[in-house]
């Protein structure tokens, strides 16, 4: 003997209206243009230089633009070390390509997510 039920729920939706903070509309804002402009360091770059030689990191610099100039580089200290950073990569593949063509020249260049 096979029985079935069927069950029928009536169900009455409410429409409600959601009060969005005016500050979270602000945050999204602001989140949506760190993002435009890479300040969630959510890109890859190369590294061609890590030390403690200041002179060092921007003999590696000059040596860089006057080879490329496709990329932009920038001289960082983390205390007590210097580095030389390239590019701003939005995905891995990209960086890949640039490391293939620096890593010629730069034999110390990695490839990191900062």
């Amino acid at each position: 003997m096979t029985c079935c039920y069927f069950f029928s729920i009536n169900q009455s939706v409410a429409q409600s209206s959601i009060e969005v903070d005016p500050l979270v509309q602000e945050l999204v804002i602001l989140k949506a243009k760190m993002t435009e402009n890479n300040e969630l360091n959510e890109r890859y770059k190369v590294q061609l230089f890590y030390g403690i030689n200041l002179s060092e990191a921007n003999k590696i610099r000059n040596e860089f633009e006057s080879k490329f100039n496709e990329w932009p580089s920038d001289i960082v200290f983390e205390t007590p070390n210097y580095k030389v950073w390239i590019g701003d990569f939005r995905t891995r593949l990209e960086a890949e390509r640039a490391f293939i063509k620096l890593k010629k020249y730069f034999k110390s260049a990695i490839i990191f997510k900062p």
